[in-house]
């Protein structure tokens, strides 16, 4: 198990539920998904369950740290192209409704709503105006992510897009998403009432965060929004996934180790330090490692 390492003041790590257009889960599919569970089981310590009947030719493993519920991988859905790649969940009332928002909003749906045996919840997948692909969670009894924040563990959602304008409009329109403009110019997607809801696990939350200098508004942010640029033509609308760690360097290192690929080395932003790293089959996620000195980076 990873060392547990510091994170934003005020967040705790443990979750049992989520409210409205919230990021509440995170997996993969891949072509090979036992390869898959050795490179993350030994890059972040993880420790899996396969959750799918033994007679089926599927596979969904848990990830879980400290015995909580973390991400999964699985195996790639039938009809779907055969690439690696990180899946982001939003948690909804309502699958079916935010259905409906998505095509008044202008986006796509690839996948209808539908129900998760036994009754773990409804899940769809859609697409942004854009392109960039997301998931939505209508939570039965399955909560979404149960630990994030701490080294090992998910811990933000990114929209990689050339039209900020137009994604704002629609995820607007979809979940009620607003925008706060951070030190540097770098802007976050927040959903209002997120803080309050955070607060019902901790009554000190803002005042922790005024107290580590985090920018007015930080308890309700949900995500980032990160500008394509324009000498990446060939880089699709996406969402990407973020894992807190120890170590950025070191987790730099060990996924060397393990087969996959450092795609952008470590380096310094504002709060943290990170690296973005390709799994042996392609899938891409960043590592980051909180920085309360680097906050004033980039300003």
């Amino acid at each position: 198990m990873p060392e547990r390492d510091e994170h934003m003041p005020g967040l705790v790590p443990e979750r049992d539920g989520y409210i409205l257009g919230v990021p509440c889960a995170v997996d993969t599919s891949h072509p090979d998904p036992e390869a898959a569970v050795g490179f993350y089981g030994g890059l972040f310590g993880w420790e899996f369950e396969d959750v799918m009947p033994p007679e089926s030719e599927r596979r969904y493993f848990v990830a879980r740290l400290r015995g909580l519920d973390v991400a999964a991988v699985g195996s790639i859905p039938e009809g779907a192209p055969p690439t690696a790649r990180w899946n982001t969940y939003f948690w909804v009332d309502s699958a079916h409704e935010t259905a409906s928002k998505v095509r008044d909003a202008g986006g796509g749906v690839v996948a209808e709503p539908v129900d998760v045996p036994p009754d773990a919840g409804r899940t769809a997948v859609f697409t942004d105006p854009e392109g960039a692909a997301f998931r939505v969670w209508q939570a039965k009894e399955n909560k979404g992510a149960q630990l994030v924040n701490e080294p090992g563990s998910w811990n933000l959602n990114g929209l990689n897009t050339r039209d900020v304008e137009a994604a704002r409009l629609f995820y607007g329109s979809v979940f009620g998403w607003r925008t706060i403009t951070l030190g540097g110019g770098a802007e976050m997607w927040t959903q209002p009432g997120f803080g309050d809801f955070l607060e019902r696990d901790n009554p000190d939350l803002r005042k922790q965060m005024a107290a580590a200098d985090a920018p007015k508004g930080f308890e309700d942010v949900v995500g980032s929004i990160n500008p394509i640029p324009d000498d990446q033509p060939d880089t699709p609308a996406h969402w990407s996934v973020t894992f807190a760690v120890a170590d950025a360097d070191a987790t730099a290192a060990k996924a060397t180790e393990l087969g996959g690929k450092v795609i952008v080395p470590p380096f310094d932003a504002p709060w943290v330090r990170m690296t973005v790293i390709g799994d042996p089959q392609g899938a891409t996620f960043i590592a980051s490692k909180f920085v309360p000195g680097n906050k004033d980076l980039g300003r």
